[in-house]
């Protein structure tokens, strides 16, 4: 990697981190694993532990632009890893949110949060090479590489995706990054939610360069990226009307700052099959990921959301606000639990990092 690709504030705290793990240990205190803290309040259940602040431990460590493979450590903030992509023409293909520039590679791993390309480009566990972490017995391991292979049994690296640091701190992360499309224009329609979703899964399967469907106040946004003459020549055979500034409206949707997004009460994550067209009748929904992903405000009934997530193919989760002192993901079924219940022990026998930060009892 050459100095135009080393971002500044570059520093390796593995060891400061080993050592703070070490006394939580030998203690018995458990840690609340913090980056950036942009996500402190969001997905996972409240965690009143002492503070493993990681956002020290940043900087790129390798990049290559003809591999398409960058390595950063986890408290990299995932402002200053797009900068460099851009000046290489490529980027995060996953588009995850900044949230006002403090995100960070790890957090967003650990959380495993995609924005609007999500159906069509992947997640960030999709694009996951390998990682490096240290786990809660203070071990320091490498997991995966710089290329995409097959892997038999667990597939250590994607496994911290979505597991919100219960299974290790993370120190490094290798990603596949993507080059950027040559054109981006987004169509809107005049449509109801039923006819939205029909639309969305319809159109998801032509041979279109589709990167974005969401329907939110009985308009629908389709986003169009690639080659210059496959995004033209789409829009003479989809018609509808061209939006100008349409990455304003796309930075808003990843960033959660649409007016939709600005209720400070319970926001429910629905993650659903894309088709479905089960009615989630709890007030104004904003339907993304062509249909996948379903947002929802409203303090309401655990159970009746639970229901109607099932009835449409899904599960649902409290992504923000409400009672976070509860469970606020749907329930497992006992070999789910049990399942968890290992890998946690594997990773964490002492039960120190991140404790009931996914589930009560985990």
């Amino acid at each position: 990697m050459t100095d135009q690709h080393r971002p500044p504030h570059s520093a390796n705290r593995s060891d400061h981190i080993i050592d703070a793990l070490q006394h939580a240990r030998e203690t018995r205190s458990p840690v609340y694993i913090n980056g950036g803290g942009s996500k402190q309040h969001l997905m996972g259940r409240n965690c009143d532990y002492t503070v493993l602040d990681v956002s020290g431990h940043r900087g790129i460590v390798d990049y290559q632009p003809q591999e398409l493979v960058l390595t950063a450590r986890a408290g990299t903030p995932l402002v200053d890893i797009i900068a460099v992509l851009a000046a290489e023409g490529q980027g995060l293909s996953f588009e995850p949110p900044l949230f006002n520039g403090i995100a960070t590679l790890g957090g967003t791993l650990a959380c495993n949060l995609s924005g609007p390309a999500r159906p069509w480009s992947g997640s960030i566990r999709d694009m996951v090479l390998g990682v490096q972490l240290i786990n809660g017995k203070c071990e320091q391991l490498n997991f995966g590489g710089k290329v995409i292979k097959n892997v038999a049994g667990y597939d250590v690296s994607r496994l911290q995706a979505g597991a919100l640091g219960t299974l290790g701190v993370l120190c490094e992360v290798s990603l596949k990054v993507l080059p950027r499309a040559e054109k981006t224009l987004t169509l809107c329609y005049d449509m109801s939610a039923p006819e939205a979703v029909r639309q969305m899964n319809q159109r998801a399967g032509q041979p279109k360069p589709l990167s974005g469907a969401f329907w939110l106040n009985g308009q629908l946004h389709l986003r169009l990226s690639g080659a210059a003459s496959a995004v033209d020549s789409t829009v003479v055979q989809w018609g509808g009307e061209i939006l100008t500034s349409d990455d304003i409206l796309w930075e808003q949707l990843r960033e959660m700052t649409l007016p939709f997004f600005k209720d400070t009460g319970a926001l429910w994550r629905f993650s659903v099959q894309s088709s479905a067209e089960v009615r989630l009748d709890f007030g104004t929904t904003l339907i993304d990921w062509c249909g996948a992903q379903r947002w929802v405000h409203g303090e309401h009934p655990g159970e009746a959301l639970q229901q109607a997530a099932v009835e449409a193919g899904g599960h649902v989760s409290l992504f923000r606000g409400g009672d976070r002192n509860a469970e606020v993901r749907s329930p497992l079924t006992s070999v789910e639990q049990g399942l968890q219940q290992r890998l946690k022990k594997s990773f964490d026998p002492d039960g120190i990092l991140n404790p009931g930060r996914l589930y009560s009892w985990l």
